[in-house]
């Protein structure tokens, strides 16, 4: 049973030993983050779970590692305690530990699933559901991010079709609207690099019949990419 969640962007620039410099720009995005996390720690779940995109879908248990060498920063991260062997964790998930350690998580099992950002919502769906069945107490730190196509000089250069997209994921986010989540438009959201689709939309099914509430505390568009922040509980 789904009692809380939390939806956050994953670009390693929330990181500011990779943004470097420019690491003020987003300190708002961070101080959302921090507080959606506090929602899911005040809702006592038995087990967390963490869902971010990837290029290859997969699981990770508690304890695995990442890392940002890829950024350039010599810093590693670790999902929850332990030591987990195996395959580092990506990019989106990586950003999730390093939120989660910036906060102090609780002392409650965590573990990554990994999600391809093509996924069909069929399929997203089917994830969802699993995700959310069972008795047991279960929150989601869910990771993403909008179009990137929002400005001339965003990675995908300017779609007028970015920013409507932007927003209606925004109001589905801040209104806990599932169907609308749901609905969201895979092709369209392909085409505007929005990564966060696909996780939303396992949330939205792990959400049904929760009955959560919604809350959208940040929703900016730096460097030409929607960053969305938002709690369910």
């Amino acid at each position: 049973m789904l009692v809380a969640a939390a939806v956050c962007p994953c670009p390693p620039l929330l990181v500011p030993e990779v943004a470097e410099g420019a690491a003020p720009e987003l300190d708002a995005a961070r101080a959302a983050c921090a507080d959606v996390l506090g929602v899911l720690t005040a809702a006592r779940p038995d087990r967390l779970v963490v869902i971010g995109p990837a290029e290859q879908g997969g699981h990770y248990p508690q304890g695995t590692r990442g890392s940002f060498r890829g950024f350039g920063v010599d810093l590693d991260v670790r999902l929850g305690a332990g030591d987990a062997p195996g395959p580092v964790l990506p990019a989106s998930l990586a950003v999730a530990a390093w939120l989660l350690e910036r906060t102090g998580w609780a002392d409650v099992p965590v573990e990554g699933v990994a999600v391809e950002a093509d996924l069909p919502a069929g399929q997203c769906a089917e994830l969802g559901a699993e995700i959310g069945a069972g008795n047991d107490r279960i929150a989601l730190l869910v990771m993403g991010d909008g179009s990137a196509s929002r400005t001339l000089k965003a990675p995908g250069y300017l779609d007028d079709r970015a920013a409507p997209f932007d927003a209606e994921a925004a109001r589905a986010l801040d209104t806990a609207d599932l169907a609308a989540l749901a609905a969201l438009d895979t092709g369209l959201a392909r085409e505007l690099q929005a990564s966060g689709r696909a996780p939303w939309q396992v949330l939205a099914a792990a959400a049904e019949g929760a009955g959560l509430d919604g809350t959208l505390l940040y929703d900016e568009a730096p460097y030409g990419v929607g960053y969305l922040v938002a709690a369910w509980s």
